[in-house]
């Protein structure tokens, strides 16, 4: 895995040489439905997942395996279009590689982004929410495995309270209705019970989904700061007679794709301002 890691990182500085100013200080990694985000930068390199060992191949319909560098304002930006899911094969550190090789170009910040069903009535399809907190369903770590005392890293303050109060900021400047809330991991690729929905709620969850935390526990575990947003594609099961299917995911994201690209715009030129 280091070997992986190095070799990355050798792959991306040399298409990074020549050009001036252009170590990262942001990686934003893109849910399902939010390519066009990634398809507006003008980039500065772009790499195929393909070309970087230990990167994963994305096995999930609205995610493009593709790593951009983009300046947006002031701030050049590692953008990662697609992950990888623990429910694809049962492992939690897939991740590991790339956010690994994001802390080791430079990124002292990660910004997630995820597609969530919410527990919040208010919430609803289209939405977007700032994750405050996180609750971790699966009883599975990506850092099962790792030795030395760096492995027991304080979640405490996982979701840094400047970056969230930055992307408020934002959203006030572009009128965007921001939501809050604590995401809750389950492991998929099955959609929840009504009866997880029930318990979720009483334990604090407003949204849920498949994805990010493993990623916030390997950024932490960097000392990288960490942000994140769902974008709400659906209510959970049994708060609307809506079928859930993977299909309204990527509808419902792209009805949210306006807002989430104002945020992340907005986020990373206020960023170096």
């Amino acid at each position: 895995m280091t070997t992986d890691i190095t070799r990355c990182t050798e792959i991306i500085r040399a298409k990074l040489d020549g050009i001036s100013d252009s170590q990262p200080q942001v990686g934003v990694i893109l849910g399902s439905g939010l390519g066009p985000f990634a398809d507006a930068l003008e980039p500065l390199a772009e790499i195929s997942y393909a070309d970087l060992p230990g990167f994963p191949e994305p096995g999930v319909g609205g995610h493009n395996g593709r790593l951009l560098i983009a300046r947006v304002g002031n701030t050049v930006t590692a953008v990662l279009q697609g992950r990888a899911h623990y429910y694809e094969h049962g492992n939690a550190a897939a991740m590991t590689v790339p956010v690994r090789t994001l802390a080791a170009i430079g990124c002292e910040t990660l910004v997630l982004t995820n597609a969530a069903g919410s527990l919040q009535q208010q919430a609803g399809p289209g939405s977007v929410m700032l994750l405050t907190d996180h609750l971790n369903m699966t009883g599975v770590s990506p850092l099962f495995g790792e030795t030395g005392n760096e492995r027991f890293v304080n979640m405490g303050d996982a979701y840094n309270a400047e970056l969230q109060q930055l992307f408020r900021g934002v959203a006030a400047k572009q009128q965007v209705t921001l939501h809050e809330g604590v995401y809750a991991w389950m492991s998929g690729p099955q959609f929840e019970t009504e009866a997880e929905i029930r318990a979720l709620k009483v334990l604090g969850a407003d949204a849920v989904g498949m994805s990010t935390v493993p990623e916030v526990i390997l950024a932490r575990h960097q000392n990288v700061k960490v942000a994140a947003l769902s974008i709400v594609t659906n209510y959970a099961a049994g708060m609307s007679e809506t079928p859930l299917s993977h299909e309204q995911t990527l509808e419902f994201a792209a009805l949210a794709t306006e807002s989430v690209q104002k945020l992340l715009t907005g986020f990373l030129e206020e960023y170096n301002a």
